[in-house]
């Protein structure tokens, strides 16, 4: 079991590694959405929403187009996401 000591000092570019590998093992939509409630409306006016067909993949692949790994002034909010799931899972 992975402890807040260990997790902690890890990058949140790690921690998103970690906690996104989780997920696609786990098959994990669920995580993905609770992430996606941490992000800005997207510029395009379009809410980012993944159809009732998609896949985990599909979330990893619009979480990085939503982000670019630049989460700025969330980025304590969204590790905080990471840590939790990594130490819940």
């Amino acid at each position: 079991m992975t402890t807040l000591a260990e997790l902690d000092p890890l990058s949140t570019e790690r921690l998103r590694e970690r906690a996104f590998d989780l997920a696609r093992d786990r098959r994990d939509i669920g995580f993905f959405w609770s992430l996606f409630r941490h992000l800005p409306a997207r510029e395009d006016g379009s809410d980012g929403a993944l159809g009732i067909q998609s896949t985990v993949d599909d979330a990893v692949a619009l979480w990085k187009e939503s982000t670019g790994h630049e989460y700025g002034d969330r980025e304590p909010l969204i590790r905080a996401a990471f840590i939790d799931y990594l130490l819940k899972h």
